[in-house]
């Protein structure tokens, strides 16, 4: 019988009636997961949410009042855009921007903490909705399982820029 790696898992609560936090903890150095959250040549290799898509446009501006924005594309040719401005920009723990998804959804404030202990980086993301409405018509998307694809892409491609 063959050994299985154990997966990790993206533990998701709810804070607060505004807010969504994601947590994980990564096998890498703090560092190294600060650049994959705000290197666009990283960014788009794990930050894709369920199967299927790719980020074709990844542009990112990182410093206080800098601007991002991620389209990805699926094979069908639908496309999907997010963008943001950074207002916070503490290397390497602290990233706070805003978050637009489109006129469908209303902006939000984005919070990610990396702490690390012993070579593992534990990744804290919070996400600040103007309503508990909006917070719970964003959970109703997927986002959870979209959340956990991307954490688990993100461990893949971890794997395979530190062997290299």
């Amino acid at each position: 019988m063959a050994a299985t790696a154990k997966v990790a898992e993206t533990t998701i609560t709810t804070p607060s009636d505004l807010e969504v936090t994601a947590t994980r903890v990564v096998d890498a150095p703090r560092s190294l997961i600060w650049e994959m959250w705000t290197n666009p040549e990283h960014v788009r290799n794990w930050l894709l949410g369920p199967e299927g898509w790719t980020m074709p446009v990844c542009e990112i501006d990182l410093r206080p009042g800098g601007g991002w924005r991620y389209v990805w594309r699926k094979a069908n040719g639908k496309e999907m855009e997010m963008r943001g401005s950074y207002r916070e920009v503490s290397p390497p723990e602290r990233l706070v921007h805003t978050e637009r998804w489109g006129a469908d959804w209303p902006e939000t404030v984005n919070t990610l903490m990396l702490t690390e202990q012993d070579g593992k980086t534990t990744m804290v993301c919070t996400v600040l909705y103007p309503s508990k409405e909006a917070r719970d018509a964003a959970l109703g998307t997927g986002m959870k399982d979209g959340w956990n694809d991307s954490y688990n892409r993100l461990d893949s491609y971890l794997r395979t820029i530190t062997s290299a």
